[in-house]
């Protein structure tokens, strides 16, 4: 009988809580669209070595990284957030890696004090990458939270109406587009998309000419009555896009794995890692255009093992009109309206740079993120290691790296 009246009392309690929650009177604020950067030129120019400050926006890494402090709404209803970039050449021929980001909101600066990561890098070996403050956690510094990883193509829009960019088009595609645009779901990155924040997009251009970019933020609320947003938190763990000076190309994992520590708190009830990973460099060989298993472990187990690969580059040739471009020779099949047969025949092969597989993108394309589940892991502390075994070195011609980042979205 004991027994029966506690469980009545608990399954009280229950409706209770619940039905205040779902009483509550939740104010709406509707759907907004904020744009963070409209037809922002980004480019390469060493005369802003030292950063420069124009209007809202601050320059730094000679140009490179455009850096704005922004306020978002705060919603109180669950909310969708896509992320909206749009991009055109200014007259940078090149594919390049692209990384937009949000600074984590505990953390240092990097961008705003370049002169106190400065002071972190003198108190650590660089030979150690576990230590080394632009990848990992270290004292007061979190790395960069990629909204999104991005590559350019190869002179979309100022190459696109050229006589040249016409005799490179091939016949399978009826235009050369004018820009490329992206859309990317970051509604999971909410806790970190609220209030004052601040947000960077960095292009690893070389040239003053650079590229004009668009960056929107659309954020769409729940029209479900009383639909209460979930608590949640993002956990910084690894980036190693080469941002800014001292910073380099990471090919740290030719020679040791990434290690870092992360904990679980104990009211966690839901958690999800998300992993970014794209190879680069060391011309045909090398980790761009060969394949390397990634691995991720925690506390000892495989998480992750898989070989990150796009082999459909050649289908987005649209919007690299600036590409190089050479003939392969092959044995192709055709039909000869002469001798009303089938036949084979040694051809030359038009082939653009724009068409090769590469590990795990393609000039013009948005990468997205492996996205695993970690809801079983228990609360306290655990250890993440990054592998890529077969990761080459660099050398001086050539520059091999893994640009890689993880984050952890916890929920409670």
């Amino acid at each position: 009988m004991k027994t029966l009246n506690l469980i009545i009392v608990l399954f009280c309690l229950f409706i209770g809580v619940n039905a205040f929650k779902i009483s509550k009177k939740i104010s709406g604020i509707g759907d907004r669209q904020i744009t963070i950067f409209e037809k922002e030129p980004l480019y390469f120019d060493m005369a802003l070595k030292e950063g420069k400050q124009e209007g809202d926006i601050l320059r730094v890494d000679a140009g490179r990284i455009l850096l704005k402090k922004v306020i978002l709404p705060k919603y109180e209803k669950d909310v969708k957030i896509n992320v909206r970039v749009e991009l055109t050449s200014v007259g940078d021929p090149w594919d390049k890696t692209g990384s937009l980001f949000v600074i984590p909101k505990n953390g240092l600066n990097f961008l705003e004090d370049e002169k106190a990561l400065e002071l972190l890098y003198k108190e650590t070996d660089l030979k150690d990458s576990n230590l080394y403050p632009a990848i990992n956690p270290f004292k007061n510094y979190l790395p960069a939270i990629e909204l999104m990883r991005f590559y350019t193509p190869f002179g979309v829009g100022h190459f696109s109406k050229t006589e040249k960019a016409e005799k490179y088009k091939p016949v399978y595609i009826s235009k050369w587009e004018d820009k490329v645009v992206w859309n990317q779901d970051v509604s999971h990155l909410v806790s970190e998309l609220e209030n004052e924040v601040w947000i960077g997009v960095f292009i690893d251009t070389w040239t003053k000419e650079g590229y004009n970019i668009d960056v929107k933020l659309e954020f769409t609320e729940s029209t479900i009555k009383n639909h209460l947003k979930e608590q949640s938190a993002i956990i910084p763990l690894v980036n190693t896009v080469r941002y800014i000076g001292p910073q380099r190309l990471y090919d740290g994992f030719s020679k040791q794995n990434i290690s870092t520590t992360f904990e679980i708190p104990e009211n966690c009830k839901f958690a999800e890692l998300y992993y970014i990973t794209t190879g680069h460099g060391g011309h045909s060989e090398g980790d761009e255009f060969t394949q390397k298993e990634n691995l991720l472990v925690i506390d000892g187990d495989t998480l992750y093992q898989k070989t990150p690969w796009r082999d459909d580059c050649a289908s987005f040739r649209r919007f690299n009109p600036s590409s190089g471009v050479w003939t392969e020779k092959r044995n192709a099949m055709f039909y000869d309206t002469e001798s009303e047969q089938k036949i084979e025949k040694e051809i030359d092969e038009i082939i653009a740079s724009s068409d090769y597989s590469r590990s795990n993108w393609c000039p013009g394309l948005s990468v997205s993120p492996h996205i695993l589940n970690l809801s079983k892991l228990s609360s306290g502390k655990h250890q993440l290691t990054v592998s890529i075994p077969e990761a080459q070195a660099a050398s001086e011609d050539k520059h091999n790296h893994w640009n890689v980042s993880v984050y952890i979205k916890i929920e409670w």
